[in-house]
């Protein structure tokens, strides 16, 4: 029998890896100095280097999460979609989640693969490809849950927040 709610570790999880995500999304200034000073061939400082490894550890961090939330939705299980939810929007969120978790993988193994072996190809589908997708994938993946939460009035985000004790 399916969980009602996710666990309070895949919550932790969830929300702490969010907050990774978003942060290396939001602030990879340090990554990018640095990679713009490697392809000119210019000075790096320690300063240069100890941005850009804040990128890299937190990518390996989401990677190593990754991993753990996949362990743990193998090992506990995950809800099954509400009632509510028509049978092809249910396919796009399962869809939806498998590529997020496709992406917390490849991206900091493409990241690990520019950033500590010098591949540039890995470099660029990082930075120029999965980073676009990874933002439509986190947009949608939100529009869900408020759609779910707003307009289906489901317990979707509360699944994910507190957790539910019994179904309706």
């Amino acid at each position: 029998m399916a969980p009602l709610s996710y666990s309070v570790p895949q919550r932790i999880l969830h929300w702490g890896m969010a907050l990774l995500i978003f942060f290396n999304l939001i602030f990879s200034d340090g990554i990018e100095h640095w990679h713009h000073l490697v392809r000119r061939g210019q000075t790096i400082t320690p300063d240069d280097i100890a941005a850009a490894n804040i990128h890299a550890y937190v990518g390996i961090a989401i990677l190593l999460l990754a991993v753990l939330r996949l362990a743990l939705r193998r090992i506990q299980g995950v809800p099954v979609a509400p009632a509510e939810e028509p049978p092809l929007l249910s396919l796009v969120a399962k869809v939806t989640h498998g590529l997020l978790y496709l992406l917390l993988i490849l991206m900091p193994l493409s990241g690990i693969g520019a950033y500590y072996f010098g591949n540039g190809t890995a470099g660029d589908v990082h930075a120029d490809i999965l980073k676009v997708v990874l933002w439509a994938l986190l947009v949608a993946h939100i529009a869900g849950a408020l759609v779910h939460q707003f307009y289906w009035k489901t317990d979707v985000l509360a699944r994910m927040t507190h957790g539910v004790r019994k179904r309706a």
